[in-house]
């Protein structure tokens, strides 16, 4: 028996992917290495961004011939989507075998148990049937969860209403998973959550989280995404900057930089607050890479909005970011704003950032010639370093091992170095 995850958008479904995996890699399933071999299919859906959704949609139609084949397949379809619509994805997809929306992650296991018992006598059909599970490979790199949902309510977001309330998993059961992944072959784990840095447990926050996770010495580098400005605390950016193994790169996700516009989304912070906390981690950190997110053409955005966008990502010094076009969400207060900006404005002044940031990118890539590096191998050549930047070797090397490099040169989006 053989199973195939599918998972679209953030890392966060590909990581709520592979935990699902998990109870049938348990009971016996391998990888699948495509459709055709498939006995068993995990589709793991996003629905943050219309086009996410579209195309887990698109590939759940394009599904039926593969289960109409070999009807006895099993067809799981999970995720902030499947949260979402629900009921009408049962209605619209018959021959789904089982719909587990994102606030039930946590019961998956359970559900799935029910599923298969209701369809299957699975302790008659499959005694004996299987081998011992094998571990499943982490790859390089893993990610580990600590945190699901979010308390805010940012008025363009539609993951409360799909994740529910923040739900933060132990301290102890985050350093189990460390060391499971580390057990697997990975060297570096990202911890995940909507607003990861909320993450606390009794008395202790993310900053405690951070030092027990890099005191463990599970693994030799330690990332998290996505933070929130409003949680980036002097406890977490002194924990950021005393942890060996915390790597000295921040996502820190701005948006915009109008305090009008910021003050609609409900971010909680202003443009001067933002980059008071960027200038205060490059203090701490000063090879620190910054990287952020920028959405443009927000309901009722002007000229004067961008440019001060335009301003807060020169004055921040962004080794990159992702920006994207306003897309309204069904469901969300800023859906109900209207859709203001005309979409050849939005894709006018998309433009314009994205090639202020890519000109700032390159002005970066090019400062770290002559600059050690070390970088963790995906493949023979290519890696990641402890910046945000990847890294292409000049020699091969063995996957899943760090090497000490100096940069060389550059292409357009990564750096080129030599090992040492």
């Amino acid at each position: 028996m053989k199973l195939l995850t599918i998972s679209f958008g953030c890392q966060m479904s590909f990581s709520d992917g592979a935990e699902m995996a998990r109870p049938l890699l348990a009971r016996g399933f391998r990888a699948a290495q495509g459709l055709d071999d498939a006995d068993a299919l995990i589709l793991n859906t996003c629905t943050v961004r219309q086009h996410a959704e579209d195309r887990a949609l698109s590939q759940l139609g394009r599904l039926k011939p593969w289960k109409e084949a070999r009807p006895e397949r099993l067809l799981i379809v999970a995720g902030c989507a499947a949260e979402r619509l629900g009921d009408w994805l049962t209605e619209r997809f018959p021959y789904v075998d089982l719909v587990v929306g994102a606030k039930s992650i946590e019961q998956y296991p359970e559900v799935l148990e029910r599923a298969l018992s209701e369809r299957f006598d699975w302790a008659r059909e499959n005694a004996g049937a299987w081998a011992s599970p094998e571990p499943a490979s982490a790859g390089a790199g893993a990610f580990v969860t600590v945190m699901r949902g979010c308390n805010y309510s940012c008025s363009y977001c539609i993951v409360p209403a799909v994740r529910g309330r923040e739900l933060y998993r132990p301290l102890e059961v985050v350093l189990g998973e460390v060391r499971a992944r580390a057990a697997e072959g990975a060297r570096e784990v990202t911890l995940l959550g909507q607003t990861v840095n909320s993450w606390r447990e009794g008395g202790r926050d993310f900053a405690d989280l951070l030092r027990a996770v890099d005191a463990a010495g599970a693994v030799e580098r330690v990332r998290f995404t996505s933070p929130h400005p409003f949680f980036l605390t002097e406890r977490v950016m002194a924990a950021m900057a005393q942890c060996r193994g915390v790597a000295p790169h921040m996502h820190l996700p701005a948006q915009s930089g109008s305090d009008r516009l910021l003050k609609l989304m409900r971010r909680n912070y202003t443009a001067e607050g933002f980059l008071e906390k960027a200038a205060r981690l490059r203090a701490l950190i000063p090879d620190l890479a910054l990287t952020s997110d920028f959405i443009v053409g927000f309901p009722g955005e002007t000229e004067e909005d961008f440019r001060a966008t335009l301003a807060l990502a020169a004055a921040a010094d962004l080794d990159s970011a992702y920006c994207f076009a306003f897309s309204p969400r069904e469901g969300t207060e800023a859906a109900a704003f209207g859709d203001t900006v005309p979409e050849e404005v939005k894709q006018a002044r998309l433009r314009v950032l994205l090639d202020a940031i890519e000109a700032n990118m390159v002005r970066k890539l090019d400062a770290m010639l002559g600059k050690k590096v070390r970088v963790l191998l995906e493949t023979d050549t290519d890696g990641r370093t402890q910046y945000h930047f990847r890294a292409r070797l000049d020699a091969p090397g063995v996957p899943g091992t760090f090497v000490d490099a100096v940069v060389t040169g550059r292409t357009d989006t990564a750096l080129k170095a030599r090992a040492l």
